[in-house]
């Protein structure tokens, strides 16, 4: 699915000294900025954008102190314009929080948003960032895999009968690793195989699953306003999901502490859904589960006995070298002198049996 024109044109790049061209086109492009209106500048600035934006674009980052950068999918940075003013950087902060139906100002200063088809937006000010305003995008591939080509990419063909099974005997899914790793992606092609009668729920801070599914609900987080009114946050979304009776409940990626109410909501009878969360390796997700668990002030136990009966199977990307490789695990728990302690067994997929067991 080709990165539709309306979605880039959301997004703004200055135009300030010389820019590369990533389409090759020979000629630069020279508007600065300059005395005429705030609209106009950004509106010039972010014409750029699809001048620098390629099939591999995976990232743009804006910074009044570094320039504009763009990452690939490759790993590979790339400076495409010197530092820029101030004023232009926090104006452009401002045009894309606003595009995404929030506000960003010295009373908030770091904001998330969501645009058009994925398209993910991070700002922080001047002055909690000391160096200046910084922006950074995230761009969705410009093309949604099914289940079979995100795992022939990641060279793991023969986890699919696997997968597609605890997927159809409505296992519960948590995806992990690093940033970038393609855990959103994965989570959402396993999604897309549930069967076409089931209503899937999806929580999450700032929508970023693009689930190919018929009949898929989406409800995202909301901060309070000016006079600290308003707000709605994860476990109030979760509350109201579960009254909405799923067939799948789905909570995005868990940063903090809101891992509890995804194992709470999964310890529901809610089978099924998913959630990701950052780890550096399949090893280290009971670590990481007991850690935000902990920031709810639940102890190692309780942790344990929790996670162990609301999820089935822990699916981690490691990315090495450009090339990914999944591994899978369940999570057990473990009797010690001090309590009990969360663990992970990998599952080896070298037999057949292991591949078509229980999943």
């Amino acid at each position: 699915m080709p990165f539709p024109p309306t979605g880039i044109a959301l997004l703004f790049f200055p135009t300030h000294g010389d820019w590369k061209c990533a389409r090759g086109d020979s000629a630069q492009p020279s508007v600065v900025w300059n005395d005429e209106s705030t609209d106009a500048s950004v509106l010039r600035f972010m014409k750029q954008l699809e001048m620098i934006i390629d099939d591999d674009t995976t990232d743009i980052f804006i910074s009044a102190r570094s320039g504009v950068w763009k990452r690939t999918c490759h790993g590979h940075s790339e400076q495409v314009q010197r530092a820029i003013p101030e004023d232009l950087a926090r104006a452009v902060a401002v045009k894309l929080i606003g595009r995404g139906g929030r506000h960003i100002d010295d009373a908030r200063p770091a904001v998330d948003v969501a645009l058009n088809d994925g398209v993910r937006v991070h700002a922080i000010l001047g002055g909690v960032s000391v160096g200046g305003t910084e922006v950074s995008i995230r761009l969705p591939s410009r093309e949604v895999m099914n289940l079979d080509d995100m795992l022939a990419v990641n060279a793991a063909p023969e986890l699919a009968p696997f997968l597609r099974d605890a997927v159809a005997r409505a296992r519960t899914l948590l995806v992990t690793g690093r940033a970038g790793a393609g855990k959103t992606s994965l989570l959402a092609a396993l999604l897309a195989v549930v069967p076409p009668a089931e209503r899937i729920i999806v929580v999450e801070d700032v929508s970023e699953l693009r689930i190919q599914h018929d009949r898929v609900i989406s409800l995202e987080t909301r901060p309070a306003n000016s006079e600290g009114r308003g707000e709605i946050g994860v476990t109030e979304l979760i509350r109201q999901t579960l009254r909405m009776r799923p067939d799948r409940l789905v909570l995005g990626e868990c940063r903090g502490a809101e891992v509890l109410d995804m194992l709470m909501a999964f310890n529901t009878g809610h089978t099924g859904g998913g959630s990701t969360m950052h780890a550096n390796s399949l090893r280290d997700v009971p670590s990481r589960i007991v850690a935000l668990c902990a920031l709810a002030g639940r102890s190692e136990s309780e942790t344990a006995l929790l996670a162990r009966s609301a999820i089935d199977l822990v699916i981690h990307i490691d990315v090495a070298s450009e090339q990914r490789r999944l591994s899978v695990g369940r999570l057990v728990v473990k009797k010690e002198e001090a309590g009990l302690r969360l663990d992970v067994e990998e599952i080896s997929f070298g037999a057949t049996s292991a591949r078509h067991g229980d999943a």
